[in-house]
């Protein structure tokens, strides 16, 4: 599903260069569920942001999903992170003064998906997450832990190939994290793709698989074993 091979990514500064990803070969089959995990600086925010084509590599190939990222438009991107990616925030990104139902339909708006299926598939999204009964309840009526959960029925709404969460429980406390974590292991049990970034050891350890990162370099890339993980 994803194969990036000698990704670089530099920035300029005047005359000064920092090499914040260095030569990074790596492979993420479909049905994973990832850790990616590293101290501030080590290049792990930077390689999200290209994973999530936010961002684009100085040099190297990434292929997603069969598309070769490096050689589409910005417009065209723009569309790849609309319907194969699924975004969730530390910061939630939702809007105050929408209902949890219109904050999830969001990104089929911007697909131009029809106000019916809309609904119906926001209701769904919303079910999947435990919140059939807060639809009409705006963000500063929920709970961290509920807001977050409106956020991946948000990134899960339009079906896509893979769910980026950068930093999902950092916001909450720990009976809201383990909650949010508990849906991403189920999530993930049903298919999804997931790529967690955190720097918590205890939130890595309950993915399948923790990639480490330090000086823009993988240093660490191993499979986790956990109950159910075999």
């Amino acid at each position: 599903m994803i194969d990036i091979k000698e990704i670089n990514k530099i920035y300029k500064t005047g005359n000064i260069e920092v090499h914040a990803l260095k030569d990074i070969n790596l492979q993420i089959q479909e049905g994973e569920f990832v850790a990616i995990t590293g101290p501030s600086g080590s290049g792990k925010s930077t390689f999200m942001n290209i994973i999530g084509c936010l961002d684009r590599a100085t040099s190297g190939i990434y292929i997603l999903d069969d598309a070769m990222i490096d050689d589409l438009s910005d417009n065209e991107l723009a569309s790849i992170r609309n319907e194969k990616i699924g975004f969730v925030f530390q910061s939630f990104n939702l809007l105050s003064r929408t209902s949890a139902l219109k904050n999830v339909e969001l990104p089929m708006m911007y697909a131009g998906v029809p106000r019916k299926e809309r609904k119906e598939r926001a209701m769904e999204a919303l079910r999947r997450v435990g919140l059939e009964d807060r639809v009409d309840h705006k963000p500063n009526e929920l709970s961290g832990g509920q807001k977050q959960r409106v956020a991946v029925a948000r990134a899960l709404v339009n079906k896509p190939a893979i769910i980026l969460a950068d930093e999902p429980t950092g916001n909450l406390d720990s009976k809201s994290t383990q909650e949010v974590m508990d849906l991403f292991k189920s999530l993930n049990e049903e298919g999804a793709t997931i790529l967690i970034v955190t720097h918590e050891q205890e939130i890595a350890e309950q993915t399948k698989r923790m990639i480490t990162f330090k000086d823009g370099e993988i240093i660490v890339d191993k499979e986790l074993k956990r109950e159910g993980n075999i």
